[in-house]
């Protein structure tokens, strides 16, 4: 069967983020993402701005864990401390007993929950080991919720490859030792940020975001928004808006959402009650064999979210309204702002190989982006 112009385009978009490179914050594959969102933004006929922020990125030197004579690589947890050249040296053992590194298995949407925060700040350990958990095993890394605050004890994450062993190894009590080093590297990251204005300028504002920074090159984690995201503003740009219309993709996602703190700070107020509308594309839309969720605390909005994507064939779950959404909305939700936000599921997420053409069901992207696209045409009238 013949792909759709819209899914050519999708196709196109998919393909291009996926060979930009990794695009962990304030890396060369940021940068290299950042440059063609814009340009595409740009070959769309909108006005982009670069609105830059600086970070000090966190490059891992060293780190891995020793145990029965094998070295097991790994990536330091990023708003943990580090533990210096010689490591810490003691027994493994189940996260929360007496051992000097505590083991434990955890998914990368842990880092969402109060037992991890428990888990890290008052676990009665020296040092701690993540073994990652995930649907396909791998390195998922967990992201970065306090990266301009490390807490705790110095942590390393180790690939759910290694499963076996490391349990293993703590439930029997074996010696090991952790080594997790770092260093700063000043620099800079960006957000892409369009504003196209309304014939009514006294309207509240609506925000379209998206989260364009990951771990990996994240082709469906993220790859799934940034098609709606540039499906959306080319729609927008023809409809001639009522309303103000604001895109922002920004950077610093798996580092406590730095972007989304910066494009607030320009913008006091936006993210409360008498502030913007935001539109949220966020993780794994239209990842190959995920679901979609739709998340909001407005009737309204629910409504016409889920009418938007039934309209195009793509089934949706509706998360309950009292759930706090994570990720980049949940400020969002805690200031009373209208917001809604839609998420998926994927069975790579987090993990390297996220990848085009894997990954992702292009047919699914083009009619989420569609859908989407008209809904928030509708909204800006």
């Amino acid at each position: 069967m013949m792909q759709t112009e819209a899914e050519d385009r999708a196709a196109r978009w998919l393909r291009a983020w996926d060979g930009s490179g990794i695009h962990r914050t304030g890396t060369a594959g940021d940068r290299a993402g950042a440059a063609w969102l814009a340009e595409e933004a740009k070959s769309l006929g909108a006005n982009v701005s670069v609105e830059e922020f600086a970070l000090d990125r966190l490059d891992p030197t060293t780190a891995h864990l020793e145990v029965d004579d094998t070295r097991i690589d790994g990536v330091p947890v990023f708003d943990a401390p580090v533990t210096g050249a010689d490591g810490i040296t003691g027994a493994l053992g189940p996260a929360g007993s007496a051992a000097a590194i505590g083991v434990a298995e955890l998914s990368p949407l842990a880092v969402y929950s109060g037992e991890y925060r428990a888990l890290r700040r008052s676990a009665p350990h020296a040092a701690l080991v993540f073994v990652c958990h995930s649907a396909r095993r791998g390195l998922a890394l967990l992201n970065a919720e306090q990266f301009g605050q490390p807490f705790g004890c110095p942590a390393l994450q180790v690939s759910g490859g290694v499963r076996e062993s490391v349990l293993a190894a703590a439930a029997r009590g074996a010696a090991g030792r952790l080594v997790a080093e770092s260093k700063r590297i000043t620099t800079r990251a960006a957000n892409i940020v369009v504003s196209v204005p309304g014939r009514e300028p006294t309207r509240r504002p609506l925000v379209v975001m998206t989260p364009r920074s990951s771990w990996w090159q994240s082709t469906a984690e993220r790859g799934g928004g940034l098609v709606c995201w540039l499906e959306t503003l080319r729609t927008v740009l023809r409809a001639e808006p009522a309303s103000d219309v604001v895109f922002t993709a920004n950077s610093g996602h798996e580092l406590g959402h730095l972007g989304l703190d910066e494009f607030v700070a320009r913008r006091r107020g936006w993210d409360h009650a008498n502030g913007a509308i935001w539109m949220h594309y966020g993780a794994n839309i239209g990842a190959a064999g995920g679901t979609l969720s739709l998340q909001s605390a407005d009737d309204p909005l629910r409504a016409a979210g889920a009418d938007a994507l039934t309209g195009v064939g793509v089934p949706v779950l509706l998360v309950p309204k009292t759930q706090v959404p994570s990720g980049e909305t949940r400020d969002i939700h805690r200031a009373g702002a209208r917001y809604l936000t839609l998420v998926g599921t994927n069975s790579w997420f987090h993990l390297p190989e996220d990848r085009w053409p894997q990954s992702v069901d292009v047919a699914t992207v083009a009619r989420i982006a569609a859908g989407m696209a008209a809904l928030v045409a509708r909204l800006t009238r």
